[in-house]
């Protein structure tokens, strides 16, 4: 680990525990990049630099609740593209855009964090060893249904087929792993999603 990420990360711990000398130091690393994404989607300069420092006084009330360094700016881009939406949504009342206006912006958005994110292959590497590691956790048949279904592909009623089982069985072993897996998995929850959104 070299000596910027260990730095950051005492800072991240300091953050956690109220220091605001340490969120300052993420309120100005984050502030423009949170400003000028927003920008790009709501065209108001005043209006993305309102988002930004409201974004930022979001995760210091909501410290808590972000488990890692990594987390921080997830948090913060998640909360941005939801407050651009909502504003989106606002003028396509107003204005009275097409549907297709707003679908078309809300995937340029996801796009776009991802894009914002720097990910660190070893946090990729990381993310899918607690991804696999949570799948491991699942009850044997359980496990056996998720995996016939996300990784191979296969239609409930083949798996009900090779398995022996009801589709009905299928269906509630698939609603059982989701449900496991959202919990095991809520710290990574943004992240897996935009990954698999954006291909």
């Amino acid at each position: 680990m070299n000596k910027n990420v260990r730095f950051e990360l005492d800072l991240f711990h300091s953050f956690k525990e109220g220091d605001e000398t340490a969120f300052k130091f993420f309120y100005d690393k984050y502030f423009k990049r949170i400003q000028s994404f927003s920008i790009q989607f709501i065209y108001d300069q005043d209006e993305a630099e309102n988002l930004a420092q409201e974004a930022l006084l979001h995760l210091w009330q909501s410290r808590e609740n972000v488990e890692s360094l990594n987390g921080i700016q997830a948090f913060l881009f998640t909360y941005a593209k939801s407050k651009c939406l909502n504003l989106i949504r606002h003028n396509k009342v107003k204005n009275k855009f097409k549907n297709d206006l707003l679908n078309h912006k809300e995937r340029e958005l996801n796009i776009e964090v991802l894009n914002s994110i720097q990910f660190d292959p070893l946090e990729l590497t990381e993310l899918e060893r607690i991804i696999h590691e949570s799948i491991s956790y699942l009850p044997p048949k359980t496990r056996e249904v998720f995996i016939k279904k996300r990784f191979e592909n296969k239609k409930n009623a083949e798996i009900a087929e090779e398995l022996g089982v009801s589709l009905k069985a299928v269906e509630a072993h698939m609603t059982k792993a989701l449900k496991i897996l959202k919990t095991r998995l809520s710290d990574y929850l943004f992240l897996i999603f935009i990954l698999i959104y954006n291909n």
